[in-house]
């Protein structure tokens, strides 16, 4: 997947050191599929389109190595981290213990924005229910909007997580059609969660949100096996 230099949209934010707005920038490549899983990671390229040296390119490639994105191989090219199965259910098992603990420590900091914000984030997804992209963008934003009013450390994880999966997830949702019942069942989930949290049950949200996640691992699972 070639990247040009339209590809790159993200701007330095003031304050922002160089290794972090480069740091940002290829994650944000590979999390939005800019950058496929297996592919070789074109720092010359990349350094020309941010308009910087090889030297800030190389300190995201090993920042982002310890988040699981790229895979460092001494003496040759970077390449963007592919998992395998066993990989994807090990991050989903874990992610059905970690984040209901977020939702429910997240509850008490989330204000009447938050809850207004999730529930446009809910519309939008039904809205745009025959853009498969959109959906996966807004799915995201959806789960990590419900954490919001958690701790630092605990949505660092978390977010670690998502980006490690979202081209799994890309390829998992590319396979879900409008009419699927996949979408529906989706679709009541996040109402649920969403009214858990306006009604202050955080274990009502913990449980639904872990039923959500091991629901979509087992399905993931099972793609992923039809496509080995």
């Amino acid at each position: 997947m070639a990247l040009d230099q339209q590809g790159w949209r993200t701007q330095r934010q003031g304050g922002e050191s160089l290794s972090h707005f480069v740091t940002r920038a290829v994650r944000e490549a590979i999390v939005g599929g800019q950058l496929a899983p297996g592919e070789r990671i074109p720092q010359e390229q990349i350094a020309t389109a941010l308009d910087v040296s090889r030297i800030p390119v190389r300190e995201a490639l090993r920042q982002l190595e310890s988040e699981g994105l790229v895979h460092l191989t001494p003496n040759s090219f970077a390449r963007v981290a592919k998992l395998d199965i066993a990989e994807v259910s090990e991050i989903y098992l874990m992610r059905e213990r970690l984040e209901p603990l977020a939702i429910e420590l997240s509850m008490p900091g989330l204000t009447e924005g938050h809850l207004r914000h999730l529930g446009n984030l809910r519309d939008d997804i039904e809205t745009n229910r025959d853009n498969s992209e959109t959906v996966l963008q807004l799915d995201r934003d959806f789960h990590l909007a419900c954490y919001e009013g958690a701790p630092p450390r605990i949505r660092r994880l978390v977010g670690d997580f998502w980006n490690a999966t979202q081209h799994v997830r890309r390829a998992y949702r590319n396979t879900v059609r409008p009419d699927d019942e996949e979408h529906e069942v989706m679709r009541a989930e996040h109402y649920l969660i969403y009214v858990a949290l306006k009604e202050g049950d955080s274990e009502q949200a913990g449980a639904l949100l872990r039923s959500h996640i091991a629901r979509t691992r087992v399905r993931l699972e099972r793609e992923l096996s039809c496509g080995a």
